[in-house]
């Protein structure tokens, strides 16, 4: 036993002991009642041998406790000193000195193209209103004219909840309805946010995207008040630019159109647009005969990697760093 307890004694006192914290726990592991010296004053009532040989190892145990009691208080006023110097040099900063420049990081390029869009349609008076992701049928498809197991729901297909009848929504339109529900006309919203569909990812496609949609609610309004406002964005947000509309389909526009924009001598698809659809109206009782109203649909991606010159949409959702600091000038 007793060359036992001199090679604990040889093993403490090589220790290294960085913190006060670290030395709690040590005289908890050796002077503890559950401690290692406290384990062999138990063990010598057990010690078979002469009661010489049990005094001289209790005198052993006894002057070893004693040597790591001052051990230990000895570093914990070290460690204290130490701690009260560290306090004190804080107290003492001086705050005028320059600090440490610290990476602020910069905004998503997706966050930095919608909200030059969002700042655009806020100068005509559209507000923004936003509406949940998980939607049910009737606010994504239902009510915008998708009558249920018609062909126009194969051009949408998305990701439905297991044991319930939601879905994650394929457009940010749902929000159309659920604001015009609550609100009388005149309207004029836009609706930014996430969107999902079933596609495979490639370089021009993703299950997720961003989208703007807006929407213009009043009496008498014309497709003509339609293309005003959509030629003011592209005026306001790419500056002098060619377009032309073309005819379209959307279950909830009529008549629909997709608005191109002729971009480095190319021809380039930015939104889709319309007239909204009357069965659109009247499925929420707003009298189709007395209001019309028209809407389009942005898709921020899209427009993103036009201004930026890129060509992989699967870049925005990576979490590269190397991507997303060519946008640091930008926050």
């Amino acid at each position: 036993m007793l060359n036992k307890i001199k090679k604990i004694k040889k093993d403490f006192f090589l220790l290294k002991i960085n913190s006060l914290s670290e030395l709690e726990i040590l005289k908890k592991k050796y002077l503890g009642k559950k401690g290692i010296l406290n384990f062999f004053f138990k063990e010598i009532k057990f010690i078979e041998n002469s009661e010489l040989e049990k005094k001289k190892i209790g005198f052993y145990l006894n002057s070893l406790k004693k040597d790591i009691e001052i051990y230990i208080k000895k570093y914990k006023q070290i460690f204290l000193k130490k701690k009260k110097k560290i306090k004190k040099k804080d107290y003492f900063t001086d705050f005028t000195k320059p600090g440490n420049k610290k990476d602020l990081g910069s905004r998503h390029p997706i966050s930095i193209i919608e909200n030059r869009i969002i700042n655009i349609f806020n100068k005509i008076g559209f507000k923004i209103c936003e509406g949940p992701e998980i939607e049910n049928d009737w606010y994504n498809f239902t009510a915008l004219n998708f009558p249920y197991n018609h062909p126009a729901r194969e051009m949408q297909d998305t990701f439905f909840l297991k044991k319930s009848n939601k879905l994650l929504r394929t457009h940010t339109s749902s929000v159309q309805i659920r604001y015009m529900e609550k609100n009388t006309p005149p309207i004029r919203v836009i609706s930014p946010g996430r969107v999902y569909r079933n596609e495979k990812i490639s370089s021009n496609s993703h299950y997720l995207f961003h989208q703007i949609e807006g929407f213009y609610l009043d009496k008498k309004v014309s497709f003509k008040d339609l293309k005003n406002t959509i030629n003011f964005f592209i005026k306001n947000f790419f500056g002098k630019s060619i377009t032309r509309f073309r005819p379209s389909y959307f279950p909830f526009t009529e008549p629909s159109a997709e608005l191109d924009i002729l971009w480095n001598n190319k021809w380039l698809e930015i939104l889709g647009c319309g007239m909204i659809d009357p069965i659109v109206l009247n499925n929420i009782n707003i009298n189709s005969e007395i209001y019309s109203g028209f809407a389009f649909g942005i898709g921020i991606e899209r427009i993103t990697l036009m201004i930026y010159n890129l060509n992989d949409i699967r870049d925005f959702f990576e979490n590269d760093l190397r991507f997303l600091k060519q946008f640091k000038q930008e926050f």
